[in-house]
This record gives C-alpha cells, structure tokens and sequence, in this order.
C-alpha cells in the first residue's frame, strides 16, 4: 500500500497535476454520482493539494483550506479502480496532517460516509442537507 504524496499550492501545482486531479474529480463527482455542477472554483487557487500516487497514477486527492480561524477538507477522492485498499483513509490523515495543531477543521460529509469520518475523529455538527441532490452533513474535529 506504498503511496508518494504529493502536497502543492496552486503557485507549486504543475499543470499535468492540476489536470490528473481535475480529471479524478470529473469522474468521481460528475460522473459516477451524476451530479452536474461546476467543480472549478475559486478555492483551489487558496488551498493545499494533496495528491497520492500509486506510481504513475493518482489514486487518491484532498483540498485543504485554511484560514485563520479554521481549516476545511474537501474534495475528497479515490480512484474508482483503486477503492477497498484505504486510500481514502492516508489522504485524509495526510490531509489533517497539514493543519495546524488545536485548528477546527470542518468537512461536508456525504451522509453515507458518517461512520468513515467518525473513524478518523470527526464529530456531527448540525443538521443534515442536500448539496447536489446527495444528503450531506457538517462534520468537524481539532488537529492534534
């Protein structure tokens, strides 16, 4: 399960970076969960890129953003081909590694993956909502 992470801003990110993780998001977020809406937006610009490589592909990506009174993961992903073998759960601990000890850092959960981020130290923090038409929820945990 030997992954290379990779971990850029958008001043660092190289162009064939930048187009491996758009693609893996197009695939995963507009294709597989049908979901049509414009992934491009003004966050990446100002977030971290967490990038796992399973030598020449890209099997799992994170977007970390922060700002002085939280952090925020997002973007979440694994390679269809490469699900079951917790990918999803390094770039997520690779991901909270970047962010400053004692920060809160909040997630919009798919509700399906509750349980998931619980694992990881995540707790429910409101109400559940729909963002795409997939029911979602706000998680959030402290970086140690």
């Amino acid at each position: 399960m030997s992954i290379t992470w990779r971990i850029h801003s958008w001043e660092t990110i190289s162009k064939k970076e930048l187009y491996e993780l758009l693609t893996l998001r197009s695939i995963v977020f507009v294709v597989e969960q049908n979901c049509v809406y414009q992934d491009l937006d003004s966050k990446d610009e100002n977030a971290m890129h967490i990038l796992g490589y399973k030598k020449d592909d890209l099997v799992a990506y994170a977007r970390v953003s922060l700002n002085t009174k939280h952090a925020s993961i997002g973007r979440v992903v694994t390679h269809p081909l490469f699900r079951g073998l917790g990918y999803g759960k390094l770039v997520m601990q690779q991901s909270i590694e970047q962010v400053p000890t004692n920060t809160l850092i909040h997630i919009s959960a798919q509700e399906h993956l509750e349980g998931f981020y619980e694992s990881l130290g995540f707790s429910k923090n409101g109400g559940g909502y729909l963002e795409d038409g997939i029911p979602h929820i706000p998680m959030v945990t402290t970086a140690n």
